[in-house]
């Protein structure tokens, strides 16, 4: 009777079994926040999609402000309410000291993949001996150059600072005499934001000046060196860039240059597809090269560029962090870098063959990104926007001439000292 009982029971559960889909039991939905433009969907949701088929799940687009302040600013109010809305975010390379209370350590997951991407990111995704995020797409300070136009007249490519100066001067002054008024010889971005970070951080790592605080938080940002340096920068203004490069973001200074209106500009990578484009009127006519230095050995590149990290307060914390690891997976990123450009975090893939005939450009990066300067947020952690604010006011103050760059990098150092107190991870954001 019992063995009856038995067989009759499981014949039962066998033919209910049947009748439910064959994942119900497995399937999970996750959320992963890409964005609402078609190159989201294309670089972004579409590998969350393929990995979900592959797997057996279903995943959702999520669509932050473009904005990278709002963005963060989202992220912060959705940590702050423990909320599961978002599983797998995108997070900005200064990002994981102010969110690592909220990010997953991914290591128990890796097996060991980290090793594969650059250092450096590495480095700056690691909080605490966490890794609270995989690198995706990197940036790298570059200089775009007018190839036509060094060959007319007869430059070379600027290794140095010195050397940019004088032919961006030389090459704009014969550009104007040809009827082209409106030509000049440098565009950066000067706007006092993050971005001004950057480029201060490189002017002075690139100048002997250090930069700004030390591997164990001392703050070491006035020296001579340091003020030389946005001394020079600021010489510029009027000179070979125009006063408008004050309030100019990589847009701005793309959009100018881009309409065949410079010989020289400073920017991120992402402006190299664009530049590209059959309706680009400098399409063919652009080179990109290491940024300059104060030797001829050149300078160094403030790194920056997109990671993926797991919310603590997901559901799926496995299934998110194996989602993380396929879409910054080598397969992944090569074809990512292939048909959009984006710049791969993984060394090896700049030999890639079928990389470097789409982006004749990318081998270059390579060195340049594994020299790069990392801004100190890992290092500051929830203080960083205050050390970042402080640093671009001070390069700001000097490029427009209301100090010296001795006066500014003073200022500097006291408002750093007042940011710093006792340390600068004695905060907190978990909540």
């Amino acid at each position: 009777m019992v063995n009856w009982v038995s067989k009759k029971t499981s014949a039962l559960c066998m033919a209910w079994a049947l009748t439910l889909p064959a994942h119900r039991a497995v399937a999970a939905e996750l959320t992963v926040a890409c964005g609402p433009s078609g190159t989201d969907v294309s670089y972004c949701f579409k590998y969350a999609q393929q990995w979900a088929q592959k797997k057996g799940h279903t995943v959702r687009n999520f669509s932050p402000p473009s904005s990278v302040p709002d963005k963060l600013a989202l992220y912060r109010q959705l940590f702050a309410a423990k909320s599961t809305d978002i599983d797998v975010l995108q997070v900005d390379l200064v990002w994981p000291g102010l969110l690592k209370d909220h990010l997953l350590d991914l290591r128990p997951w890796t097996r060991g993949e980290e090793s594969q991407h650059f250092k450096t990111l590495i480095e700056g995704n690691t909080v605490q001996g966490r890794l609270v995020a995989l690198p995706w797409y990197t940036d790298a300070g570059v200089l775009y150059y007018r190839k036509d136009l060094l060959a007319r007249y007869g430059q070379p490519v600027p290794s140095t600072w010195q050397a940019l100066r004088d032919i961006a001067k030389r090459i704009q002054t014969a550009e104007r005499a040809r009827g082209h008024s409106d030509f000049h010889g440098f565009l950066f971005q000067g706007k006092a934001d993050e971005g001004l970070t950057c480029h201060a951080l490189e002017w002075i790592a690139s100048s002997g000046g250090g930069e700004v605080l030390g591997a164990s938080g001392e703050i070491t940002a006035h020296n001579p060196a340091a003020a030389a340096a946005l001394d020079m920068a600021a010489r510029w203004i009027g000179d070979i860039s125009p006063l408008g490069v004050l309030n100019h973001e990589p847009e701005d200074s793309r959009g100018v240059f881009q309409n065949g209106h410079a010989l020289f500009m400073r920017n991120w990578p992402y402006a190299w597809a664009l530049m590209q484009k059959d309706d680009s009127p400098v399409k063919d006519k652009v080179g990109i090269a290491p940024m300059p230095g104060l030797q001829a050995s050149g300078g160094r590149s403030a790194v920056g560029g997109w990671q993926l990290g797991v919310s603590r307060y997901s559901k799926h914390p496995e299934l998110a962090a194996d989602l993380v690891l396929y879409m910054t997976s080598a397969a992944v990123q090569l074809e990512r870098a292939i048909g959009g450009a984006f710049n791969p975090t993984r060394p090896a893939l700049y030999e890639d063959r079928a990389l470097i005939a789409a982006n004749p450009h990318m081998p270059a990066l390579r060195t340049i990104i594994d020299q790069g300067v990392i801004r100190p947020s890992t290092l500051t952690g929830l203080k960083y926007p205050q050390v970042s604010q402080s640093i671009w006011y001070a390069a700001h103050d000097a490029l427009s001439g209301r100090m010296d760059g001795d006066e500014a990098l003073a200022r500097l150092k006291k408002r750093l000292q007042r940011i710093k107190r006792k340390s600068w991870s004695s905060q907190t954001d978990l909540r």
